[in-house]
């Protein structure tokens, strides 16, 4: 789905993109960007063009004629995530591929957040093998959000693969990345499992949150394991 070639009525604009020029006024130039965003955004919304279409790439090709700064490229996924409109923010991504553009983690990022949000967990694995095979490091905040997305989804299982991955790449964990998981082995009737990961949380030095414990309690209350979920209420005041 990466590699789609660019329709031929919209290759008229390739030729109008050049570097961005550094000028005396930045900050006028941050703010016509801002403006450029935001206008994209609303034509986006507004129309809600078929997303393979001439008119949705020409609409991004006027609103950015110059190659687009990597802040400037998050603003518009992130705004096209927060409103949740996932398959637009996805053809937005191929849009900028398309454009020869450098993607990084953050542009990723924006879409598998929404993904995760929306609970749509195959798109967000996808977006995650592709980072993979563009050699784009997986953070802490993506990994969190493809374990989210996993439990949303019930694949409890897959959430565990993302958690595993990220420990045996000594990556970063918080409360956020536990907490996750857990639900995930609480939601799949997991609860030894759900136990195994609040009690590892310790051995990682993530300091318990009220999520990570309701979700330990509840995965023990689902198997019946209620002196385990008294003992973890009771460690929570400590």
């Amino acid at each position: 789905m990466w590699h789609t070639a660019r329709p031929a009525s919209s290759q008229r604009y390739l030729h109008h993109r050049v570097p961005p020029r550094r000028g005396q006024n930045e900050e006028c130039q941050v703010a016509t960007k801002d403006d450029k965003v935001q206008e994209a955004l609303q034509i986006l919304l507004r129309l809600q063009l078929p997303l393979q279409s001439d008119a949705f790439l020409a609409t991004l090709d006027q609103a950015f004629p110059d190659v687009p700064d990597p802040r400037t490229s998050t603003r518009l996924l992130s705004g096209l995530a927060r409103r949740h409109a996932v398959d637009m923010a996805l053809a937005a991504l191929r849009w900028h591929e398309m454009s020869e553009y450098e993607l990084n983690s953050f542009h990723y990022g924006a879409v598998i957040d929404a993904c995760a949000k929306t609970g749509t967990w195959t798109k967000a694995l996808e977006l995650f093998s592709v980072m993979s095979q563009n050699r784009i490091e997986s953070d802490t905040p993506i990994f969190n959000a493809m374990i989210s997305a996993c439990e949303k989804a019930g694949e409890w299982e897959r959430a565990l693969q993302l958690f595993r991955v990220i420990v045996q790449s000594k990556g970063e964990t918080n409360a956020i990345t536990f907490s996750a998981a857990i639900s995930a082995c609480e939601k799949g009737d997991e609860w030894d499992k759900a136990l195994w990961l609040f009690n590892d949380m310790a051995a990682h030095e993530v300091k318990r949150d009220v999520v990570s414990f309701g979700a330990a309690i509840s995965a023990c209350e689902k198997g019946d394991k209620w002196e385990k979920a008294l003992q973890i209420f009771g460690s929570m005041a400590q």
